[in-house]
């Protein structure tokens, strides 16, 4: 279970130019000052340890429970120009997810999602590549969202009955523990290939990658544990 309070570690500035800056922010932090909501959030963290001016802006939205690429702007007309990509679909954006069970190799999900704001169901793709499957529980997916609905891979994934790791709003129908669970929400924004040949990535975040560490160490265990038992019987049976 996620605390939904606590930061796993501090922001990054991974890229300034001119009014342009693009962090990777950790979980649990606020991209911007949210009604009751406690703790620093990182455009006041840009402010206070990179010097960023108080008219810095985020571009796009990034979940306060998820990792990774966060863009602002100074500029509202960069901004303004910026939110347009995301909008038509001009960013290709990719994700990293953990989520519980055994997925297809890969898939597309086109499923409508209620939007409260309009009032209406909105299209919404998402597409996704497994890149792994760990102790036969969990399957790391590579995934990338065609739209922009709010927590469209969250809510994709657990309708396909694949939740992600660590998500207590859209959690899967009965939990199986996973050894070293980082006690986060299990998504990482990874990867933003811009209309203007510019790609940018933050490295998936210190916790996932030790959780990942652990799980694949696991995973080479057991599969010693089962290749002795194995010769062990091997070796009773030419007794």
């Amino acid at each position: 279970m996620t605390s939904g309070k606590k930061v796993f570690g501090e922001p990054v500035c991974l890229l300034q130019e001119g009014d342009l800056w693009v962090f990777s922010k950790p979980s649990g932090m606020c991209t911007h000052p949210a009604h009751g909501e406690e703790g620093e959030d990182l455009l006041a963290w840009a402010r206070r340890a990179c010097g960023a001016p108080a008219s810095l802006a985020p571009v796009h939205r990034l979940d306060r429970e998820t990792s990774g690429l966060v863009m602002c702007s100074a500029d509202p007309e960069q901004r303004g120009s910026m939110s347009l990509w995301f909008r038509d679909g001009e960013v290709n954006k990719t994700y990293l997810a953990l989520v519980y069970g055994e997925t297809r190799t890969k898939g597309t999900i086109n499923r409508a999602l209620a939007d409260a704001r309009r009032g209406k169901p909105l299209e919404a793709v998402t597409r996704y590549k497994r890149l792994e499957v760990l102790l036969e529980r969990a399957s790391l997916l590579r995934v990338t969202p065609e739209t922009g609905r709010k927590h469209q891979i969250r809510r994709h994934l657990q309708g396909i009955g694949h939740s992600i790791v660590g998500d207590t709003r859209y959690p899967p129908p009965r939990w199986r523990a996973l050894p070293g669970f980082p006690g986060r929400l299990w998504l990482h924004a990874l990867e933003m290939n811009l209309p203007d040949g510019r790609t940018l990535e933050a490295p998936l975040s210190e916790e996932l990658v030790a959780h990942l560490r652990l799980l694949r160490g696991d995973q080479e265990e057991q599969a010693t544990v089962v290749t002795k038992e194995e010769d062990a019987e091997d070796s009773s049976k030419g007794a």
